[in-house]
């Protein structure tokens, strides 16, 4: 093993597998950033302030992405990423969340891209072959292509942004920045699976994702011996991310006060669920130590579920600013 004593984690990671396939947490939906038209145009001076639902052209259509204007104006911006189960009508991050109120007066537009349930945000070798979905997963391409020319109609950056995800999100918000340092600035992971390529980690994977919308993992990156794995692991990948601020956080697993609204069916999917990602976390701090890469990584007491992201994202707030300069 080349990182971290992995020994000791193995045996109870092995167990918490089993708990991938309850899927990760159903979380309570509520409305949906306020419609409204893009502009066709090109525009030179970003909006100040308000919120505004784009629809942008992709390979797999029209994808909705719901963002919050920089509050001045400002070219900068943050994408963040959600979870398995992300929802095809709003973002997670919008109504489970206090994202928009926190950088309510921020000189920085949230980016919000909606859907993608069970990607990975990832560019996929193939639509899915066990669910008959139509068209093949290319998000990768949406997120650091598509997307960043479409909002540079807006007066959005292509070169002075950041990105974030939770669960699902938080590998891919990782890998991407790695991959894409001309784009990115800064990002953060909440709880994510920052080492998919760990021992038996991918049939955890294909539990979830078959649990979550009967996806077949084979077709996002092949079997477990495809270079692909490798190439979308921000742990196999940590070289790339030298020079970058980042932010990785996960919980251990032990409930608290913000868990009782769940229940405990679903607290206890939390529970193990976040102890995989504590895992990963600390593998990952084992790897970048070991390359001498300085990057923040808080794990304390919490399962997987959306009140710990939202403290994480409160603690990234003022690193984000930092890194896009925008105090």
């Amino acid at each position: 093993m080349r990182f971290g004593n992995r020994r000791a984690v193995r045996g109870w990671l092995r167990k918490a597998v089993t708990v991938v396939a309850a899927g990760t947490l159903v979380t309570s939906a509520g409305a949906a950033v306020a419609a409204a038209q893009p502009v066709h145009a090109p525009i030179h001076q970003t909006p100040s302030g308000g919120t505004q639902d784009l629809w942008v052209p992709s390979s797999m259509g029209k994808i909705k992405v719901q963002v919050q204007w920089a509050a001045r104006g400002g070219s900068s911006a943050l994408y963040l990423l959600d979870g398995l189960r992300a929802p095809d009508d709003h973002s997670q991050w919008t109504t489970d969340t206090d994202a928009l109120r926190q950088f309510a007066g921020d000189n920085v537009t949230l980016v919000f891209p909606v859907g993608g349930h069970s990607s990975f945000y990832t560019d996929w070798y193939r639509p899915s072959s066990t669910n008959r979905q139509s068209v093949t997963y290319k998000w990768e391409t949406f997120l650091t292509k598509e997307l960043p020319d479409f909002l540079a109609r807006y007066g959005v950056s292509r070169t002075n942004n950041a990105i974030v995800g939770a669960s699902m999100g938080g590998n891919a918000a990782l890998v991407l920045a790695g991959k894409h340092r001309n784009q990115f600035k800064f990002a953060g992971s909440f709880s994510g699976y920052v080492h998919p390529t760990f021992p038996m980690w991918n049939e955890g994977m294909r539990a979830a994702m078959w649990d979550e919308g009967r996806f077949n993992v084979t077709d996002m990156w092949g079997p477990a011996s495809d270079p692909a794995w490798i190439r979308n692991d921000a742990t196999e990948q940590a070289e790339s991310l030298r020079g970058l601020p980042m932010y990785v956080t996960s919980g251990n697993g032990v409930p608290g006060p913000l868990d009782l609204p769940f229940g405990l069916v679903n607290t206890f999917n939390a529970m193990g669920l976040e102890a995989m990602t504590m895992a990963a976390a600390q593998i990952f701090r084992g790897r970048v130590a070991a390359l001498g890469i300085p990057v923040r990584i808080d794990i304390g007491n919490g399962t997987h579920n959306w009140p710990y992201w939202q403290q994480a994202l409160t603690t990234a707030h003022p690193m984000i600013l930092d890194a896009l300069k925008v105090r």
